[in-house]
């Protein structure tokens, strides 16, 4: 079973920095084609925030480029985004994601960012 570790969010202001990092802690022996974050605010629907493939091949969306910068670590089976120029409509619940060989698609519990303007 997949087993997702966050860590990192919380409260910053306006233009400010944050750093989440997961860990895919299981110890599943198998494949992990896709490591990112979703986002999702409070009344609206979860969104994807970036991906990154084993290849290292990166997807953002439009409202983070530039801004936020996703990277992973195969070895560890971890994965960071890094988040600058953070925006008060950045507020969200993030949470890890991944794609497994093992445990196909999987979200893990999340953690609260919150940018005050």
């Amino acid at each position: 079973q997949v087993q997702l570790v966050e860590s990192g969010g919380g409260l910053v202001q306006s233009g400010g920095s944050l750093r989440l990092s997961c860990a895919e802690a299981s110890g599943i022996i198998g494949s992990i084609y896709v490591m990112g974050w979703y986002r999702q605010a409070p009344g609206k629907q979860r969104d994807l925030v970036a991906t990154i493939s084993t290849s290292g091949s990166t997807n953002y969306a439009n409202s983070v480029k530039g801004r936020f910068t996703i990277s992973r670590d195969n070895a560890k089976n971890t994965v960071s985004l890094q988040m600058n120029s953070l925006k008060p409509e950045d507020t969200a619940f993030y949470s890890c994601y991944v794609y497994t060989s093992y445990g196909g698609h999987s979200w893990g519990q999340g953690t609260q960012v919150t940018v005050s303007s």
